[in-house]
């Protein structure tokens, strides 16, 4: 069975039975049924993740204060999963792993926002939009243009389609690549968006000097598999398929953390990787978003890729391999090759340039 949505509806009332058991023996009580209660728990849940130790080891990596808080927002409902014009999104206004002017979208037709960012299957509609329902399309094009017009920067949204109609359901700034910063905040100045103050101010903390592009030398062999780009650039190492072994064998060198679902929970091995290679999961998952904010290589739903746990091993497709042997994924066009290889490092000098020319042109106090 590929994923919950292909049960019928017998297997989907004996899951429901399942589950409402599992919460009896959990919560030591029956699921609510007054709706208003359970908008209170739904609330107070939103407040206790604030705990958990995958959110506390996202604000020690970001120098976010334990006691900012977060907040809950109760809206309308819309359905995504109300039938084959219906479904679910999260998009970006430009790439956020390179910064293209393009928009950069995962979508699941007949599903729920949860079905896009919990990574746990691949997203295959993306293109069935746009060739499915182009004047859909056309239409989240344009709100991406709006978005960006209103708030002057790159914008992560999230959106439903409910019976052919488009709803927005939330905006925010989006996280980027070092790279894709540069990219953009030279591009939005160069287009008069913002000004060049603003774009200094937008890559204070940049050390600039790091930023480059990725790409192997000539790999010699056919790639294992292609999967989706997620976080742009090249990257070599040992295979860790946890956490505790990212931790482990980081110490000896660059670790590719592979797993089959990109999930949050894998926050700590993220930070010590230098590539993560998943078997579902989309761009828009929330742990993708975590790898490009981190300025990691990302590709996920990688096609033929099976891991054993229990003997540590994986396979891709013919390919067999154990932890920590070597892997390389390149994020420029999702290739999955076997061994290490050799980086080739680029800087983007134009843009490098333009910021020096903003610096030189900053009026001193």
């Amino acid at each position: 069975m590929g994923s919950e949505r292909e049960l019928d509806h017998l297997s989907l009332r004996r899951l429901t039975q399942a589950m409402l058991a599992r919460f009896r023996e959990l919560a030591g009580e029956a699921f609510p049924q007054d709706p208003h209660r359970q908008l209170l728990q739904a609330a107070r849940a939103v407040f206790r993740s604030w705990d958990a130790p995958k959110a506390a080891a996202y604000r020690r990596l970001n120098g976010i204060s334990d006691a900012a808080g977060t907040a809950v927002t109760v809206q309308t409902m819309v359905f995504g999963n109300a039938g084959s014009s219906s479904g679910a999104g999260v998009g970006f206004t430009r790439d956020p792993a390179t910064g293209a002017r393009e928009l950069y979208f995962d979508f699941v037709f007949n599903g729920q926002g949860e079905d896009v960012v919990a990574g746990r299957q691949a997203l295959p509609d993306s293109e069935r939009l746009r060739h499915n329902l182009p004047s859909v399309f056309a239409r989240l094009c344009d709100v991406g243009h709006t978005l960006e017009t209103l708030f002057n920067d790159v914008q992560d949204f999230e959106f439903t389609l409910q019976a052919g109609t488009l709803w927005l359901l939330q905006t925010r700034r989006a996280k980027r690549t070092p790279l894709a910063a540069l990219r953009i905040a030279v591009e939005m100045v160069e287009a008069g968006q913002i000004t060049a103050q603003e774009g200094l101010a937008r890559l204070a903390d940049i050390e600039l000097d790091h930023v480059a592009s990725t790409h192997f030398a000539d790999p010699g062999a056919a790639p294992l598999a292609h999967a989706r780009v997620a976080g742009s650039g090249v990257a070599s190492g040992a295979i860790a398929l946890d956490n505790e072994a990212a931790a482990r064998l980081a110490a000896a060198g660059d670790v590719i953390l592979v797993r089959r679902d990109t999930v949050t929970e894998d926050i700590v091995g993220l930070a010590r990787a230098a590539g993560i290679l998943t078997g579902s999961g989309g761009r828009t998952s929330h742990a993708a978003v975590v790898a490009r904010q981190l300025d990691k290589v990302c590709l996920v739903s990688c096609p033929g890729l099976a891991i054993d746990l229990e003997r540590r091993r994986l396979r891709i497709g013919a390919a067999e391999f154990a932890e920590g042997d070597a892997l390389s994924l390149d994020g420029n066009d999702g290739a999955v090759y076997a061994g290490l290889l050799r980086v080739v490092t680029e800087k983007p000098e134009r843009e490098l340039e333009v910021v020096a020319s903003w610096r030189a042109e900053r009026p001193t106090s």
